[in-house]
């Protein structure tokens, strides 16, 4: 009987109007999830061909920075024009931002569309979860984010498949081309369907558009970013204390807002109760972001590997972090503690391997860190969300849930621009060699473990026993 109402709800999803609904939301979050692993594996030839090795960490630091404004905006979106006028647009955006990037005669163009890709690849992924909680019935709501969470792990394998044939043939800008007519065909299909809708004024009025909070996030992270093509060491200081400045009046006026706030309370604090969760994850981004941004130019040009195996490499991070989120997702409350400890413990020990292994190799030992890495962040994932919940008062529940992914993509944007800073200074300023590429990954992975240890300390203050963290 099991069995069979089973089979009957995944008919029901895939069939009717569910099936367009679905189809849609599918697409919205593969263009979003396979963006990263795309690019990622196409960066070797892209520096190849149009240079900008200095500005690699931007690729990565303007599309984050997109995603969290965009996904800021997704609410505001939904409420005055619809969900359908809504994610056609992002789809839109997220074209034009491939097409630019496809044209691009030089990697500051590039920079450009990365960022409108960023802005349609966040909007869409903020307006798919959206839909999902609004256009399906509860009854299929876990085969909706089970069919979901497959699509995530798909992209794992699918990104860097694609963006390594194209790298491997040289013809790198039609892997843009091809996400832009994928994005396209989004757009059409939303302006022609009609099952879908969510007229505006369906949702609750959110809160007034933080757009000045928002504008000092991007410009803190923007700033820090610059500091790394500066060749004057006084004005690098200066542009990367303008970051900080920009990043604490964002925390201030955040925390001013009240029921506006982005964020819970103290959220940059790592002794706050529900600060040290969001600092441990931004902490252990910025740690392990090295890896998928810089990796594979170090693995092509230093082990001399092809693109497509440098992504493959990058992707089994991801799947290593679905395999064992997987495998641990039954674990109880009780081991909460143990598994975030372990998990943590675990990225940082892989952290400290690459030290040797990305500069000095081999290539498998790379690998086998790459997936302790995703493992880890796939052993403390779930049991972070569920313990910083159970922590917040009712009235911060929403605020932390949101708060996780954002401070997770935030901690991604700020590593890229902080580990770009290294890069330069270790020898990408000149361009790539052997030899620079090898001072690359060896100083990128060492500036990174500094914040693997102030994750760990935030992560002890989270992992407190309950009492004594309510007190």
């Amino acid at each position: 009987m099991a069995e069979t109402t089973n089979q009957t709800g995944w008919r029901i999803l895939l069939t009717g109007g569910n099936a367009t609904r679905i189809a849609v939301v599918s697409l919205g979050v593969w263009l979003h999830a396979a963006d990263g692993l795309l690019v990622a594996t196409m960066i070797p030839a892209i520096v190849g061909d149009i240079g900008g090795a200095r500005l690699i960490g931007w690729t990565f630091a303007l599309y984050e920075i997109g995603s969290i404004v965009a996904g800021a905006a997704g609410a505001h979106l939904l409420r005055h024009i619809g969900l359908r006028q809504a994610m056609a647009g992002a789809a839109l955006v997220y074209l034009a931002g491939c097409a630019i990037s496809a044209l691009a005669p030089t990697m500051p163009v590039m920079l450009f569309g990365r960022v409108l890709q960023g802005l349609g690849g966040g909007g869409l992924m903020a307006l798919s979860f959206i839909a999902v909680a609004r256009l399906f019935d509860a009854a299929l709501m876990p085969r909706v984010m089970a069919a979901i969470s497959a699509l995530w792990g798909a992209s794992a394998f699918i990104g860097p498949l694609i963006g390594g044939l194209f790298a491997g043939m040289g013809l790198w800008r039609w892997a843009f081309w091809a996400f832009a007519a994928q994005a396209g065909l989004l757009a059409l299909w939303l302006w022609r369907a009609r099952g879908i809708d969510l007229a505006p004024g369906d949702e609750e009025a959110p809160p007034r558009f933080p757009g000045l909070r928002l504008a000092l996030l991007a410009g803190g992270v923007a700033f820090i970013a610059a500091a790394g093509l500066s060749k004057s060491l006084p004005l690098s200081a200066a542009l990367i204390a303008a970051g900080a400045a920009c990043l604490a009046m964002f925390a201030r006026r955040d925390g001013l807002a009240g029921d506006d706030r982005l964020l819970p309370p103290r959220p940059f604090d790592p002794t706050a109760t529900l600060g040290a969760p969001l600092v441990m994850i931004m902490c252990f981004a910025i740690a392990t972001i090295a890896l998928g941004t810089y990796g594979p130019v170090v693995m092509v040009t230093v082990h001399g590997i092809s693109p497509l195996a440098a992504g493959y490499v990058i992707a089994l991070e991801s799947i290593g972090w679905s395999v064992a989120a997987v495998l641990i997702a039954g674990i109880p409350e009780r081991w909460d503690r143990t598994m975030i400890l372990a998990g943590l413990l675990l990225i940082t020990v892989s952290v400290a391997g690459l030290v040797h292994a990305l500069p000095e190799g081999p290539v498998w030992l790379i690998t086998i860190l790459a997936i302790a890495q995703g493992a880890g962040f796939g052993m403390a994932w779930t049991f972070v969300l569920r313990r910083a919940t159970m922590l917040a008062p009712f009235s911060e529940h929403n605020r932390v849930a949101s708060a996780i992914p954002t401070l997770h993509r935030l901690g991604y944007a700020l590593g890229a621009a902080a580990i770009g800073i290294v890069a330069n200074a270790a020898g990408f300023e000149d361009g790539i060699s052997v030899a620079s590429a090898r001072s690359v990954g060896f100083w990128i992975v060492i500036a990174s473990l500094p914040f693997a240890g102030l994750g760990l300390l935030a992560a002890l203050n989270f992992v407190r026993d309950r009492g004594r963290q309510s007190a």
